[in-house]
């Protein structure tokens, strides 16, 4: 485990937790040409409006433009340099096609530098090289996974993520997700074998409040310390409990406990095999 525990010198530092980069990343410069300034949105939309609470500040970043379509197919490609970055929790890596190209990917789980892989429908079945789902045996763990074909990875991109591949049904696949739902999706859509990279994200421990800050995390406000108007909890002489059964939003709608909170009338229902089990006993 590569996780690095501090000295506890102070409060701060107490029972604080990292990954041990240099175990895994092999420089720290990104490739300039793949680099681009972001504005900080401090989860505000297109309009302006918060629709992600409690973010803003942190640290300026540079973003990788990263390669989730994948479309360069049949030429085979080798990884420069494992590298961190910023706006993911799992690593990324710079490969270079046998064409001369270079592209940011998300990197597998345990990627070295002089690994290969290739996208193509007649790949063998290794770790990092990409396919379409028809052609990946039943069992089998994938990452970066299509919904619909050509669109480009939108499940399992995050830090150790992995999907498990369950059944072939005509022409569409079912998935095992992270979540423990299982969900059908297009047999031609593409997916990465393996495991996304930096497991060990999830056992970090940020250790002080500082460190959020730095992260762009801004403190979050209990629902039952604010009024009546301002959350359904709110209100009360002292400390008080929620006063009501069922958990609630801070716009009323029902959350945890195990409370259905998927609309009924969506889009891809019937691409749901088995709901997502919730709860302590997942």
């Amino acid at each position: 485990m590569a996780i690095k525990r501090y000295k506890p010198t102070s409060n701060g530092v107490r029972n604080m937790t990292v990954v041990k980069y240099k175990d895994y990343l092999t420089t720290d410069k990104p490739f300039k040409a793949l680099v681009k300034g972001k504005k900080n949105q401090s989860g505000r939309n297109s309009f302006g409006r918060i629709t992600s609470r409690f973010r803003g500040g942190g640290r300026k970043r540079n973003y990788r433009q990263i390669d989730f379509k994948f479309d360069k197919f049949d030429i085979p490609a080798k990884i420069e340099t494992v590298e961190y970055d910023p706006y993911r929790s799992a690593f990324i890596s710079l490969v270079v096609y046998r064409d001369g190209e270079r592209r940011y990917i998300v990197s597998p789980k345990n990627a070295k530098v002089g690994d290969t892989f290739i996208v193509s429908e007649e790949a063998d079945i290794k770790v990092g090289n990409r396919m379409k789902l028809r052609n990946i045996p039943v069992g089998t763990f994938v990452y970066l996974v299509e919904i619909q074909p050509g669109a480009g990875a939108k499940l399992a991109r995050s830090a150790g993520n992995a999907i498990e591949v369950a059944a072939l049904d005509g022409n569409k696949v079912h998935l095992k997700m992270p979540s423990s739902e299982v969900r059908k999706v297009s047999a031609d859509a593409y997916a990465t074998i393996g495991e996304a990279s930096n497991p060990d994200h999830k056992l970090v421990n940020i250790g002080k409040a500082g460190k959020s800050r730095y992260l762009g995390r801004r403190p979050k406000v209990r629902g039952s310390a604010m009024n009546p108007v301002d959350h359904p909890y709110g209100g009360g002489e002292g400390r008080q409990g929620i006063g009501m059964r069922r958990l609630k939003s801070k716009w009323g709608k029902p959350t945890g406990k195990g409370q259905k909170t998927r609309r009924p009338k969506k889009y891809s229902n019937d691409n749901i095999v088995r709901r997502r089990k919730v709860g302590k006993r997942k």
